[in-house]
C-alpha cells in the first residue's frame, strides 16, 4: 500500500519465515510447539486437543494442532494455515507454509519468495536425506541465505552428540557448495520441547541457542529501496475516466513527475499521480514492497507483463538467457521442449535452446553424458522465449531474476537467471546503448532548461509509409512550420546520413540497412540532446528498426506518423493518402497532437 513519502518502520514488519524438511522429519510438530510455547494459540485450544486425544485413546501430538487449525480454517474461522502467525517477546513472525516442492516452486514469484529466513529440519534418526539436499537447493533458488538447521528427534538417538556432529559436518559441506552458511545447527526434540523455547538438561554438551532465540537473531531483510526501480504491471484499470496502472513495486522508489519506460516495448511517459487504496491521503511517492497504481501524463498502451522502470535504470530485454532450473515435471526436461515461462507478471512461450549441464540436486554432482534431467534434478541451460521479455540477473535483483516453468496446467520447474549474453542485433544494441549512456559526457544544461528556452521538448518524429505517399513534402512542410513558430526543428533525412556517415555502407544487405538505421539513430540522439525536434522520413523503417530507433533516442520521446491506406501497428498518428496530400493541413494536425502531448508548449510556460 502507498505511504506519504516516509520510510516504513522495519521494526513493525513481520519477519517472514519458511520451515522445510523431509516428510515425517517433524515440521508440523515443530510448528505446533512454536505456537504453543509462544502463547500464540487461541485460548483453550491446547487443552481442547489434549482432551480429544484422551477420548480417542491417542498420545497427544503437537502436530494435531495444525490439523485442528486446518479444520477451523475450512469452516471459515480466521486462522489461515498457509500463513501461520506467532510472536516472541522480540517481534512478530509469519510462517509461510509450503509443504512440498511444488508449493515452493509456485511461490517463487509470489509468497515464499518474500521469505527472509528459513528453518530446515533434519531427522536425527534418519540423517541427511535426498529431500534435505533438494530443499536446500530450493532455498538457494529463493535467494534465502539466512538459514538455521534444526536437527529434530534427538530423543530417538539418545541425545547422542556424535550423531549431531556427523549430521552437522555432512550438511555444512553441502550448504557450503550452495553458498549458504547455516547460522546454527540446533539439536532439539520438538515433541518433548527440548531446546525449542529453553535449553534443557538432556544435551549439556550443546552450548548454542534455542530455536526461538535463533529466530530473534535473524535480521530483517532491508527493503530493496536502493536497487533500481522495478514495477511489473499486473493490470490496467479504467476508473473515473482515468487509466490506473496497477502492480507491486519490487525494488527501488518512484515519485510523481518521474519519467518511466515500459519494457520490452520501450514506451515512455511521465507519472502523473500515485494511487493507493484505503489511505486517508494519496501519496506522492512509492517504495519497494508497496502495491500501488499510478496514472500517466499521456495515454500510451501498457499491458500486464510490461516492466516499468526509470529511464536510466533499464532492465535487460532479450529472448535468450542462461538459467539454473530445478525440475519437477513428470516428463524429462530436454532440449527443444516447449513451456510457458512465468517471469514476474509476464507469461510467454519458451523452449530449451541449449542444454549445458545436468546436475543431481541431492549431491550437486554433474550427470555426465546426459542431455536431459529427470524429476527432482537440476539443469544449467539456455532458454529462448517466443518474444522478448524483461528481466534482471538474479544476483542483481532477485525478484525480477527468477521464474517458474509451466507445462499445461502444472508448475513443473523453477529457476533463476544466472547470465545473459546478447545474441541478437537488438540485444547487442541495447548493451551498446547502456555502455554509451553510462559513459556519456553530459552537458550541464539539462533537457528541462533547453525545453524552457526552446518552448518545446526534444522529440524524434518518424514519418513512415510506402514510396510516393507524400512523406517528403509533409516532412519539409512540418519542419518549416515549426521553424516559423520559433521552434528548433531539423529535417534529418536518412539519405543525407547515408551520404556522409554511411558512405562506407555500399553493400545493400539487411545488415547494412540495420547499420544505416543505427547510425541515423545515433545522429538523431545528438540533435535530441541539443534540444531539437528531429524529423525523419523513410520507406524502410521496419518494426525492428523503429524499436532500435526508440532505444537509441531514449530518454526522448519518439512520435510515429504513418501514411497508409491501411495503417499497420499502432502509430501515434495515422494519415490517409488523401490527408497526406494536403501537407499544410496534415502538418497542422501533427502540431496539434504535439501540443496535446505537451511536446510543444510555447515560449510562455514555466518549469
Amino acid at each position: 500500500m502507498g505511504n506519504n513519502g516516509s520510510a516504513p518502520d522495519l521494526s513493525s514488519r513481520l519477519l517472514r519465515l519458511v520451515i522445510v524438511g523431509h516428510v515425517d522429519h517433524g515440521k508440523s510438530t515443530l510448528v505446533g510447539r512454536l505456537l504453543s510455547d509462544t502463547g500464540s494459540l487461541p485460548e483453550g485450544k491446547l487443552d481442547f486437543i489434549r482432551d480429544i486425544c484422551k477420548q480417542q485413546g491417542k498420545d497427544f501430538e503437537f502436530a494435531f494442532l495444525l490439523d485442528a487449525l486446518q479444520e477451523e480454517q475450512e469452516q471459515g474461522i480466521t486462522i489461515d494455515t498457509s500463513q501461520i502467525f506467532f510472536s516472541t517477546a522480540q517481534r512478530k513472525y509469519v510462517i509461510i507454509d509450503a509443504p512440498g516442492h511444488k508449493e515452493f516452486l509456485k511461490n517463487m514469484v509470489t509468497g515464499a519468495a518474500d521469505a527472509e529466513a528459513a528453518l530446515l529440519l533434519i531427522d536425527a534418526n534418519e540423517g541427511v536425506q535426498e529431500q534435505s539436499r533438494r530443499h536446500g537447493y530450493i532455498l538457494k533458488l529463493l535467494g534465502l541465505t539466512q538459514v538455521a538447521v534444526v536437527i529434530n528427534k534427538m530423543d530417538l538417538v539418545g541425545y547422542d552428540e556424535k550423531v549431531y556432529n556427523n549430521i552437522k559436518t555432512e550438511y555444512t559441506g553441502f550448504l557450503d557448495s550452495l553458498g549458504i552458511e547455516a547460522k546454527e545447527f540446533i539439536p532439539v526434540s520438538a515433541k518433548l520441547g527440548v531446546n525449542i523455547a529453553a535449553l534443557k538438561d538432556e544435551m549439556p554438551w550443546y552450548k548454542g541457542t534455542t530455536v526461538l532465540n535463533m529466530l530473534d537473531q535473524f535480521e530483517k531483510k532491508p527493503l530493496p529501496d536502493h536497487l533500481p526501480f522495478r514495477f511489473p504491471v499486473q493490470d490496467v484499470y479504467k476508473f473515473d475516466g482515468r487509466r490506473i496502472i496497477a502492480g507491486r513495486v519490487e525494488s527501488g522508489q518512484v515519485k510523481a513527475g518521474d519519467r518511466v519506460i515500459f519494457s520490452p516495448s520501450n514506451k515512455q511517459a511521465v507519472i502523473n499521480s500515485i494511487e493507493a487504496w484505503s489511505v486517508p491521503e494519496q501519496p506522492t511517492s512509492a517504495t519497494s514492497s508497496e502495491s500501488i497504481g499510478f496514472t500517466l501524463d499521456e495515454q500510451i498502451f501498457v499491458e500486464r507483463g510490461d516492466v516499468c522502470t526509470l529511464q536510466d535504470q533499464l532492465p535487460i530485454v532479450s529472448t535468450t538467457f542462461d538459467a539454473n532450473v530445478f525440475w519437477m515435471g513428470k516428463r524429462n526436461l530436454e532440449k527443444g521442449r516447449k513451456f510457458i515461462i512465468k517471469l514476474n507478471t509476464q507469461e510467454m512461450g519458451c523452449e530449451v535452446l541449449e542444454f549445458k549441464k545436468a546436475i543431481d540436486a541431492s549431491t550437486l554432482e554433474t550427470l555426465t553424458g546426459q542431455n536431459y534431467i529427470a524429476k527432482n534434478d537440476v539443469a544449467e541451460l539456455t532458454l529462448k522465449t517466443r518474444n522478448p521479455v524483461a528481466f534482471d540477473l538474479f544476483g542483481s535483483i532477485a525478484t525480477t531474476g527468477r521464474f517458474v516453468l509451466v507445462d499445461g496446467y502444472d508448475v513443473c520447474g523453477g529457476g533463476i537467471i544466472t547470465t545473459y549474453t546478447p545474441t541478437t542485433k537488438t540485444d547487442k544494441l541495447r548493451d551498446e546503448v547502456r555502455t554509451r549512456d553510462f559513459n556519456w559526457v553530459k552537458s550541464e544544461i539539462t533537457p528541462e532548461e533547453r525545453a524552457y528556452r526552446n518552448g518545446h521538448r526534444a522529440t524524434l518524429i518518424l514519418i513512415t509509409g510506402e514510396p510516393g505517399t507524400g512523406k517528403g513534402p509533409l516532412a519539409r512542410t512540418l519542419e518549416h512550420s515549426l521553424f516559423e513558430n520559433n521552434f528548433q526543428s531539423y529535417l534529418l533525412d536518412r539519405r543525407n546520413v547515408n551520404l556522409g556517415l554511411g558512405a562506407d555502407l555500399e553493400d545493400p544487405t539487411n545488415s547494412s540497412e540495420s547499420e544505416s538505421a543505427r547510425r541515423l539513430g545515433e545522429v538523431a540522439k545528438l540533435f535530441l540532446d541539443a534540444g531539437h525536434v528531429v524529423i525523419s522520413t523513410s520507406n524502410a523503417f521496419h518494426q525492428e528498426d523503429q524499436a532500435d530507433l526508440r532505444l537509441l533516442a531514449n530518454p526522448y520521446p519518439v512520435v510515429e506518423i504513418q501514411i497508409a491506406a491501411q495503417p499497420t501497428g499502432e502509430p501515434d498518428i495515422a494519415l490517409s493518402l488523401d490527408e497526406a496530400k494536403d501537407a499544410i493541413k496534415a502538418a497542422h494536425k501533427i502540431q496539434e497532437f504535439l501540443k496535446e502531448k505537451k511536446i510543444l508548449m510555447g515560449h510562455n510556460y514555466s518549469i
